[in-house]
């Protein structure tokens, strides 16, 4: 879970940085079960997959959209050509870091706040703190590369408006990711 999140922190490649938040958040998942909280882990994995999904849709237009560039330093500013997906994206990236009442503040805080009621050893308790804290810095800088620095004047097209067969998939995981951690909760 450390080690995903500190490797997320220093990559450029986009898929990578949300794969790498996968299999952080997978650690978060196995942590949750090793202190015996299996339905915890369950409601985590459930609401992790919809706003994940929602991340990697929203990355694979914005890299078609960037003449299929990965690289995130290339990007800039795509919240002027991408609105719906910028929108999108930072919702499911808020999501990922836990911002109250979004789906993933549910099931992560339930996590933290067993956790740290156990009886596990603390540097357990504060590595896993850490964890949490990166996986709020590496979504932080990945927003801010793609979507507020400098203006990028590599974009092809926007398809996300005008492509219906986007925006609904977009649209539908924005929702059901938004609302899935009180509902499921």
């Amino acid at each position: 879970m450390f080690i995903s999140g500190l490797v997320a922190f220093f990559e450029y490649d986009l898929k990578k940085i949300i794969a790498l938040s996968t299999l952080s958040q997978l650690g978060v998942i196995i942590f949750a079960i090793s202190i015996n909280l299996p339905e915890v882990a369950l409601f985590h994995l459930i609401t992790h997959a919809l706003f994940k999904a929602l991340l990697f849709l929203c990355a694979g237009v914005i890299i078609h959209g960037n003449q299929n560039s990965q690289d995130i330093r290339s990007y800039g500013s795509l919240i002027l050509n991408f609105p719906l997906v910028g929108v999108c994206m930072n919702l499911a990236n808020l999501s990922l870091c836990g911002l109250p009442f979004l789906s993933g503040f549910y099931s992560k805080d339930i996590i933290i706040e067993l956790a740290a009621q156990s009886s596990w050893n603390s540097f357990i308790i504060i590595l896993a703190f850490c964890s949490l804290g990166l996986t709020v810095a590496y979504s932080t800088r990945l927003v801010y590369f793609t979507l507020t620095s400098y203006r990028n004047t590599n974009v092809r097209l926007s398809l996300c408006d005008s492509d219906n067969v986007l925006v609904y998939p977009i649209l539908n995981l924005t929702f059901f990711s938004l609302l899935s951690g009180p509902t499921l909760g």
